[in-house]
């Protein structure tokens, strides 16, 4: 138990000693100062005595006394300051015991409910996660209140809900007055005390109940601890009752509309449908398109953003470039006076949600993977995916002479290149960097046309003999050369985690092979997004890049989050897999596209709730992530 306390929660027994002998130390501290003002205390009452007296005989009478009564009062100081080891080591106990408790706490939340709590929480981050969960806003400074989704009856119901020692406090003291404007800076009740001191919660709104024994005691403008007014906050309104003796607070289900004047603009873009450019790169509808331009540029959006799609400018010949129709597009766009972000589309567009249009990578492409299926990726069973190139082949000589990165950093210079005078105008204003299927930074685990349905695990994709290649030197170099291979029991594309014996709770994905297994399968993604970032940073000096992260929010309230592992993001429970993503990200200067922003409202649908998903959870991890390495 307390091996795998360590390995979830990350304290050190010997952390643990170091800080129980700080607090026993600081525990000591704080007797020997009550020791002194006791002494002191009593020296003062031994003066006391001695003044009223005028003789000076008597004032010479008492001082032997006060004397010995100091040293009697010392001497007892010491031997308490001296506390004996047994009472110190009961201490150590009872702390740590404390700790263990806690601990077990928080890893049993990691691991069963992944709240993302730091590994150093205390109690109150425990506390705040539990009430984030249920749907209460938690702001820094501890105040807590209902968010904006819940709905009028539970506002209710909560706020009629009253504790034991709250029923107490109402009976023992009597009702405050009809409204709190006014109090005077003198006594005040507790319940008083405790209105004044919650000033950044209450402002006077009608009360939610309608009772004929409701006296309403509503607050325009709380009591401050000094006696005065606070300002009102105008993004907190709420009521305070008494009902049947008891007090009730009263907030709003709909707060009011925040003014954002002054604040950051943030630039709207439009993204155009997927075929805008047919496969002879030229625009498929351009009086069409030229109306749709027109209607977004009346509503005053920045610009627009699209993927200029590899299977469609190169799709011929090796470094043989055709841009007509984008060149046409982007004129459009540069005479209505709207901006442009521009996607470098290394995939094939078609068999996933949201595709319209079947874009295949370029022909000569297709051509090298008949003849050498390697270079796609490929799973347990064999079966290739010809969506994206295999990273295996990143450093391999494999496309006609070139490596897989030499394509990619040709392309993009030759985009930057054509495109010079809208890059030096600023009509283009962002590149985002295809980094895998879809453009996200992620393997193809998941590939509809191989099965695969939602909220299935999908597969480990490294079975293609460049990525085995790369597996059985790491092996090698780890002195274990039979961990070549991938894992045999993981399941198929619509498994889901209990069902196999590598994810399960417990499973080999937390073993010795496990861990090195995933640890290899996450570095390939991390190195092949350094390695294309650091060309298109290259070809794109002096523009904002970005790479897109996949949400896999399915199976994350699990331990394992085995639908990440797949996708190369190794981020158990006890884990963070963000953290190297958002470094390497940082290192480039791009900036983070997350596909999952929009699922977190989403969360209360029942397929979620079955899949055990958490959109808002991976959200807040990756984007905190992303933050705190900018910040450094």
């Amino acid at each position: 138990m307390a091996t795998s306390m360590q390995k979830l929660v990350g304290v050190s027994e010997e952390d643990d000693e170091e800080e129980m002998e700080m607090d026993v130390k600081e525990e000591d501290d704080e007797d020997e100062e009550n020791g002194e003002k006791q002494i002191a205390a009593q020296m003062m009452i031994g003066v006391d005595e001695v003044m009223p007296s005028t003789s000076s005989s008597d004032q010479f009478q008492y001082q032997p006394q006060l004397q010995e009564q100091v040293s009697n009062q010392g001497g007892g100081g010491g031997a308490r300051r001296s506390r004996p080891l047994e009472e110190k080591e009961r201490t150590k106990l009872r702390e740590r015991h404390r700790r263990a408790i806690t601990a077990r706490i928080l890893a049993g939340l990691r691991r069963h409910g992944n709240y993302n709590l730091r590994v150093r929480a205390d109690i109150n981050d425990v506390i705040a996660a539990l009430a984030r969960e249920a749907g209460w806003v938690v702001l820094p400074d501890g105040t807590t209140f209902p968010s904006r989704s819940q709905s009028s009856p539970a506002a209710g119901t909560s706020a009629g809900m009253t504790s034991s020692s709250s029923q107490m406090v109402s009976q023992q003291i009597p009702p405050p007055p009809a409204t709190l404007q006014g109090v005077s800076s003198g006594y005040r009740t507790t319940v008083e005390y405790n209105a004044c001191r919650m000033k950044s919660v209450f402002m006077p709104t009608p009360s939610p109940y309608d009772l004929s024994s409701t006296a309403p005691a509503q607050s325009s403008g709380v009591v401050a601890d000094g006696g005065e007014q606070t300002e009102r906050l105008p993004l907190i309104a709420g009521s305070l009752q008494v009902i049947n003796d008891k007090q009730i607070i009263g907030l709003p289900t709909k707060l009011p509309e925040r003014d954002f004047a002054g604040t950051p603009f943030v630039p709207v873009y439009v993204m155009l449908p997927l075929g805008v450019i047919n496969m002879k790169c030229e625009l498929a509808d351009p009086d069409g398109l030229l109306k749709q331009l027109r209607v977004l540029k009346s509503i005053n959006v920045d610009g627009v953003m699209v993927d200029c799609w590899w299977g469609i400018v190169e799709a011929h010949a090796p470094q043989e470039y055709n841009w007509n129709g984008y060149q046409r597009l982007f004129q459009m766009v540069r005479e209505l006076k709207l901006k442009l972000q521009v996607v470098m589309s290394f995939h094939e567009c078609g068999g996933n949600v949201g595709d319209d249009v079947c874009i295949p990578l370029p022909h000569w492409v297709a051509e090298i993977g008949r003849s050498n299926p390697e270079i796609f990726f490929t799973d347990r069973e064999g079966r290739r995916n010809p969506e994206c190139l295999s990273w295996g082949i990143d450093k391999e000589r494999v496309l006609r002479g070139r490596t897989a990165v030499e394509v990619y950093f040709d392309y993009m210079r030759s985009f930057r290149v054509e495109f010079d005078e809208f890059f030096e105008d600023g009509i283009i204003s962002m590149v985002e960097v295809g980094l895998g299927p879809c453009g996200e930074l992620r393997y193809p685990s998941c590939p509809v046309k191989h099965g695969w349905r939602y909220p299935g695990i999908g597969e480990f994709q490294c079975h293609d003999q460049y990525m085995l290649k790369s597996l059985r030197k790491a092996a090698e170099m780890r002195g274990h050369s039979f961990w070549a291979r991938g894992p045999d029991n993981a399941g198929s594309y619509n498994s889901q985690p209990h069902e196999t014996g590598f994810f399960c709770d417990g499973g080999d994905y937390d073993g010795y092979y496990g861990r090195f297994f995933l640890n290899w399968y996450s570095q390939v993604l991390l190195n092949h997004g350094d390695r294309v970032l650091s060309l298109a940073k290259l070809a794109f000096d002096g523009t904002c890049i970005t790479a897109k992260l996949p949400g896999i929010h399915w199976w994350y309230k699990t331990a394992s989050h085995a639908a990440e592992l797949t996708a190369g993001y190794y981020n158990p429970c006890n884990r963070d897999g963000y953290t190297a993503i958002a470094t390497m990200l940082q290192k480039h200067g791009a900036a983070l596209s997350f596909s999952c922003t929009e699922h977190h409202i989403l969360e209360q649908q029942d397929h979620l709730r079955e899949a055990l998903a958490d959109p808002r959870g991976l959200v807040w991890q990756a984007i905190t992530r992303y933050w705190t390495m900018s910040s450094q």
